[in-house]
């Protein structure tokens, strides 16, 4: 699996992904990261039944869902691009947030195991600080190797 690297650049608010350059030429990812990144932090549309954060009137959702493949095996007639984590990014700091991030993340990266590229994924969702979270993956790779890293999230507001 190789990807066009994308890393995560800046600092605090100004968290963004970029595509990563090497003397003038994309950079490839041989490994996982780049697939995880967009998934967690491309949003996916909103279901009928979510709640949209306060002021949000667009379900949002990534341009080609609609181009994806079917997956009637994963009981889903299209694959989803993206997470929802971006449903959170007015809800305040508590564990029923930590709660549905760990969910809209595993949903997000359930791809990797319906098209066979792990067994298991498990994500841990916990407070860093002030509104920020930080979401940890682990993958369980089909040669029993684990790959895990953590990603940094801003969006949630700091009261109870």
């Amino acid at each position: 699996m190789s990807d066009i690297k994308t890393v995560i650049k800046g600092e605090d608010s100004t968290l963004h992904g970029d595509l990563s350059v090497s003397s003038g030429q994309l950079e490839m990812d041989e490994g996982l990261n780049t697939a995880v990144l967009h998934s967690l932090f491309t949003d996916a549309r909103a279901r009928e039944d979510d709640e949209l954060p306060w002021g949000e009137t667009d379900r949002r959702g990534c341009w080609f869902d609609p181009t994806l493949p079917k997956n009637a095996a994963a009981g889903r007639t299209v694959d989803r691009y993206g997470s929802r984590l971006w449903l959170l990014s007015r809800a305040k700091q508590t564990a029923e947030t930590l709660a549905r991030a760990k969910e809209y993340a595993e949903e997000a990266l359930q791809w990797l195991v319906d098209d066979g590229i792990a067994v298991k994924v498990e994500v841990t969702a916990e407070w860093q600080s002030r509104g920020y979270m930080a979401l940890t993956v682990q993958i369980y790779r089909r040669d029993g190797s684990i790959w895990s890293n953590a990603y940094p999230w801003q969006g949630v507001i700091d009261a109870v």
